[in-house]
């Protein structure tokens, strides 16, 4: 599978911003779908994932209440919503995809080109 991120930009702290990631094939619901990011200078950290079935979500703590994933199998596209964005919330983004959760959020598969959000203060 072939992922595509985009919806990336600057914004200032609390602000929204969707990022949106769209996949190829048609077996796009057999995958789960998570969104990493990475900040200069740290390590890649998981953000959220969706089950394929979209009925089952996971998300890091720092963003919990914040950030809502969701999927539309129509368009073969994994959205995130972020809300209330801060400073530290800053990084590259990237989705991700693999058979189940466990697998995106742990070791995935597939990733797509990252896009970057900027949240000023």
């Amino acid at each position: 599978v072939q992922l595509q991120a985009c919806g990336g930009g600057l914004v200032q702290a609390g602000d929204s911003l969707r990022l949106s990631c769209a996949a190829s094939g048609r077996t796009f619901g057999n995958y789960a779908v998570g969104w990493f990011r990475q900040a200069p200078g740290k390590e890649r950290q998981f953000v959220a994932a969706i089950s394929g079935g979209g009925r089952t979500t996971d998300y890091a703590d720092s963003v919990k209440g914040r950030f809502t994933i969701s999927r539309d199998s129509n368009k073969n596209t994994v959205y995130l919503q972020m809300n209330s964005l801060k400073p530290e919330d800053t990084a590259v983004y990237y989705c991700a995809a693999n058979y189940n959760l466990a697998g995106v959020r742990n070791s995935p598969r597939y990733w797509g080109q990252g896009t970057q959000v900027t949240v000023s203060s």
